[in-house]
């Protein structure tokens, strides 16, 4: 019997056509019947390499999902953006093939952001969704998350309601 590995570590250089494509395909996943298909396509396209590169240039905390030399996965978090969720870091996306969801592997991505967080010195977490993202609601939820604060998101012409989920460790 094979046994399959998945390590989570820090992204590079080589990851970015991955997690380019765990955006998309995440994106489409979840968010296909949620955001107007005009405004999901341009926001898919908006994350091309270029994106990436930058992202890991500027040094932000983003962590992969490596699933045998590919990426399944991947997490980005820092500082808490939004004073209103009363939390001092935030994850701000957690995202994973589909193909892998499910199976415990977004749980180490999400446990391995938390320590970080607070080996940085942030002791609580937030975390935005969709309301309407049901696997994300319930993700987080199941993570131990608390409903703390709720916002509005504008795609196109539709309004979507979007929660904050506060963690401490």
């Amino acid at each position: 019997m094979q046994e399959a590995l998945l390590s989570v570590r820090t992204a590079k250089a080589d990851d970015i056509a991955g997690m380019a494509d765990v955006y998309a395909a995440a994106w489409f996943h979840a968010y296909r019947g949620i955001i107007p298909g005009r405004e999901l396509d341009r926001m898919v396209r908006h994350r091309g390499g270029r994106w990436w590169r930058a992202a890991i240039q500027r040094g932000a905390g983003l962590l992969v999902a490596d699933f045998e030399d590919s990426i399944a996965g991947y997490v980005s978090y820092g500082r808490n953006r939004d004073a209103s969720a009363r939390g001092s870091g935030e994850i701000y996306e957690l995202y994973m093939l589909p193909e892998f969801q499910g199976l415990g592997f977004g749980r180490r991505l999400f446990r391995a952001a938390q320590s970080d967080l607070v080996r940085r010195g942030y002791g609580t977490l937030v975390v935005w969704a969709l309301a309407e993202n049901e696997l994300a609601t319930g993700f987080y939820e199941a993570m131990g998350g608390k409903p703390i604060a709720k916002a509005l998101e504008y795609f196109g012409a539709k309004v979507c309601e979007r929660v904050a989920y506060k963690f401490e460790r």
